[in-house]
């Protein structure tokens, strides 16, 4: 067995020496294992983050990271990513068709007309609805706007208006003019400004008409297209009623025209544009189907 035999040189350590040696080994290797995970590790933490690599975008400079915008919001899609910081509003879907109307109807529709006002009366004898702002794209398809709510005439709807009737007419009108008691609040129609846009009494419900004709927009039933709503002229003579507007709701049924609330009307004679050629179509649900 003397080939296994091993000599050494070195001193031969005291006992008290291994020991120290020992516990010194024992720090270092402590020392090793918590230079990442231990004392030393929020340095290492903050190293790490700075590259990015615990941020899930670590492609982004770091000021995207910090950017308001880059944090989720409600009411946005995304998660977070700068790329998707800016609101991208789900745009209405488009229609093909304008929607309740039947093909008698739709075909009244004139083909320039890019707007198209669609009024639809709950019932032939009943006097709410609602009201629809629709834009017609490029393709010939329909992007609705807010739905409104409506009034109309007291007793409904008809084919064959005539004077205090008490119906509002049933069809596809022209809205090429405007006015009202209050300025203009930024359409493109022609805008008539005065005082003689008065509505004296009350309606059928008692409430007050004054607030009627704060703004309104003519409808070319029995109308002169291109003069102010107040003109008197009639067409198809005076039996056959006129003076039939969009204006103020005041609260209860017309004598035959349609109304919006305040708020509305202001925000439809914003949008209306004479260049689109802007329209009217009005009736109850089941006549405009036809």
């Amino acid at each position: 067995m003397a080939s296994h035999a091993r000599t050494s040189s070195a001193p031969r350590l005291t006992r008290a020496q291994a020991r120290a040696a020992a516990r010194a080994r024992a720090r270092r290797k402590r020392l090793v294992r918590t230079s990442f995970l231990g004392v030393g590790s929020v340095a290492a933490v903050a190293v790490i983050a700075v590259a990015g690599f615990l941020n899930p975008h670590h492609g982004s400079s770091a000021s995207a990271s910090t950017d308001p915008a880059a944090s989720p919001v409600a009411g946005r899609t995304g998660d977070g990513d700068a790329s998707r910081s800016i609101d991208r509003a789900t745009p209405a879907a488009a229609l093909k068709h304008l929607p309740g109307l039947g093909a008698a109807f739709a075909a009244r529709v004139p083909a320039n007309a890019q707007q198209v006002l669609l009024v639809t009366g709950k019932g032939k004898n009943q006097n709410t609805g609602t009201a629809v702002l629709y834009t017609r794209t490029a393709d010939g398809s329909w992007i609705a706007g807010t739905v409104w709510a409506s009034r109309n005439g007291k007793d409904g709807w008809t084919t064959d208006h005539h004077a205090g009737d008490l119906h509002s007419p049933i069809g596809v009108f022209g809205l090429t003019d405007a006015g009202g008691l209050y300025a203009n609040p930024g359409t493109k129609l022609p805008y008539t400004h005065s005082s003689a846009f008065q509505a004296p009494g009350t309606g059928f419900e008692g409430e007050s008409l004054q607030d009627a004709f704060d703004y309104v927009v003519a409808i070319n039933y029995n109308h002169v297209p291109g003069t102010s709503p107040l003109d008197g002229q009639r067409p198809m003579g005076t039996s056959r009623g006129g003076g039939i507007w969009v204006h103020v709701d005041h609260g209860g049924p017309t004598h035959g025209c349609v109304a919006l609330s305040k708020a509305d009307m202001a925000a439809l004679l914003r949008a209306l544009d004479p260049t689109k050629h802007p329209v009217i179509v009005m009736g109850d649900a089941a006549s405009l189907a036809q």
